[in-house]
């Protein structure tokens, strides 16, 4: 009852309003190449995001939401998965929120958002609404990522809007119910050997004891959404890419790393005795990759 359905018409207009009422603020402040802290309030609560602008960015920029992990921050996420010097590269902005340490994402998980029901979909809502007022944002092309929980809150905004283009969650699964979710195209990466949320869906040994759906399962469920066809099954070394195109040029691809625990590949270790993060692909070129084929359609 607490979730939301965020009205795409609404947020697509303050979004072309923002750009239209604002394009030469947006440019000043897209050259200023750096990351900046703001400050929203949401059902009473003041929340938190960073949003980093590259020095160059277009006139309408695509705009990825990296949300960091339980127990992380956005500041730690925006240090430790390599997502600025990506955007600088390829041109597009990157906000981070800030969840009070874990994300409301179903199912009475995780910690005290998941106990007090923080409707963290009206968060990550408002915040892109807030972005296309600094910003010229465009709008078919808004992406969510994150990793453990913050992949699980990804999946939960596949389920619960109409915004994005696509999601790419990795190392996690999908909690509580997604009754009818609108087609968009996912990218799911995800170690073989993470026991913290484990690949074939039984209890993790982290302290939420996750024991959601196995992953093919959930990333079965996608490609039914989307209409797909039969994945292929590509192999290089530990990596192993199953991929299916489908309906309107979506896509639904799951990447599995043998040997790869609870971490994000190609990113840096997070705390002490976290698993080290997998040599065998940098996650976030892989998803921006896969983000810059998949505009909304």
């Amino acid at each position: 009852m607490w979730r939301i359905r965020t009205s795409v018409a609404v947020l697509l207009a303050v979004l072309a309003t923002a750009y239209a009422a604002g394009s030469g603020v947006a440019a000043n402040a897209a050259a200023t190449g750096r990351t900046t802290v703001h400050t929203i309030t949401v059902d009473g609560r003041q929340r938190s995001y960073r949003l980093h602008r590259p020095a160059s960015l277009p006139a309408k920029a695509p705009l990825v939401v990296m949300m960091h992990g339980g127990f992380g921050s956005a500041r730690q996420a925006e240090r430790s998965y390599g997502w600025d010097a990506e955007a600088d590269r390829r041109r597009f902005a990157v906000a981070y929120p800030d969840g009070p340490a874990a994300w409301d994402v179903g199912d009475g998980c995780c910690g005290r958002p998941g106990r007090e029901q923080v409707d963290d979909v009206a968060f990550i809502t408002r915040m892109i609404a807030d972005v296309g007022h600094r910003l010229g944002i465009d709008s078919g092309r808004v992406y969510a990522t994150g990793i453990s929980n913050g992949g699980m809150m990804a999946y939960r905004l596949a389920c619960d809007t109409r915004i994005f283009a696509a999601v790419g969650p990795v190392a996690t699964t999908r909690l509580g119910d997604c009754p009818a979710p609108a087609p968009l195209s996912v990218i799911h990466i995800h170690g073989l050997a993470d026991e913290t949320v484990r690949f074939d869906g039984a209890a993790g040994t982290g302290i939420a004891e996750i024991d959601g759906p196995p992953v093919p399962e959930v990333v079965a469920g996608w490609r039914a959404v989307d209409h797909c066809g039969r994945p292929t099954v590509t192999r290089s070394g530990p990596v192993t890419t199953e991929a299916a195109r489908c309906a309107r040029g979506r896509a639904v691809t799951l990447i599995t790393v043998e040997g790869a625990g609870h971490q994000w590949p190609g990113g840096q270790v997070v705390r002490e005795r976290a698993d080290p993060p997998s040599k065998a692909l940098d996650a976030t070129a892989v998803i921006w990759d896969f983000f810059a084929a998949h505009a909304k359609r």
